[in-house]
């Protein structure tokens, strides 16, 4: 499905379908915040080069679906910070969904690039999205309370340095959960000691044909 033009309609009967086959359902406010954040998305990214993809239709699924396939490793999470967030993905994403699912859920997002926060900051403002905070910077510099019981990242370094740049502001029963896309065996055995692997979960993402899957990693036991 290809669109010219923003067609509100048409992409938001789009992502309804595409999160509806991945069993997730999503109220109205849901799925009209989301394509606001869309729309801003679009108009900044003219300018800014907030992301590769141009076209709605294809921003609709190479970002938001593949940002809403994570959701059910999200469940229980309150605290969560996104690392490299760039455009706001996934934790954009997450935020709008907290509002509905978990609204107890907070949704913090880092970048080192200064355009990249402020439109965060902007999609922040329009929306109203109460539950998000943005810091600019880099993560290893990032000292915040409380600590954050979940920290994810979409595409933004190799395991090792993701862990070894945020692990200090982790929970003690904290866990990362890293967006990868093809499977990596000899990334996941460099991470540093203290951390180990407790489950990789395959994503099917409606209308995108590449690999995707979660690792998600926790502290080790004494011993292990």
């Amino acid at each position: 499905m290809r669109m010219s033009s923003f067609d509100r309609t048409g992409l938001r009967r789009m992502l309804a379908d595409g999160a509806a086959s991945m069993a997730l359902r999503l109220n109205d406010t849901q799925l009209d915040l989301l394509i606001d954040y869309l729309a801003l998305l679009a108009k900044w990214n003219a300018v800014y080069n907030l992301t590769a993809v141009r076209d709605p239709a294809q921003m609709v699924t190479q970002h938001l679906l593949d940002s809403l396939a994570i959701l059910p490793a999200f469940t229980k999470a309150k605290n969560v910070l996104d690392v490299g967030s760039g455009g706001g993905l996934p934790g954009i994403v997450l935020a709008i969904w907290a509002l509905g699912d978990r609204p107890g859920m907070r949704v913090s997002m880092i970048d080192t690039v200064h355009k990249k926060t402020a439109f965060l900051t902007q999609v922040k403002a329009e929306l109203n999205l109460s539950n998000v905070t943005v810091y600019s910077g880099r993560v290893e510099q990032l000292r915040v309370e409380p600590l954050f019981d979940v920290i994810t990242s979409r595409a933004f370094a190799d395991l090792s340095d993701f862990v070894t740049w945020s692990g200090h502001l982790m929970a003690d029963q904290g866990r990362f959960i890293a967006m990868k896309g093809v499977d990596s065996p000899v990334e996941e055995a460099g991470l540093p000691p203290g951390w180990k692997i407790i489950e990789k979960v395959p994503l099917a993402v409606p209308g995108l044909n590449a690999e995707r899957h979660l690792v998600i990693i926790q502290r080790s036991q004494a011993g292990e």
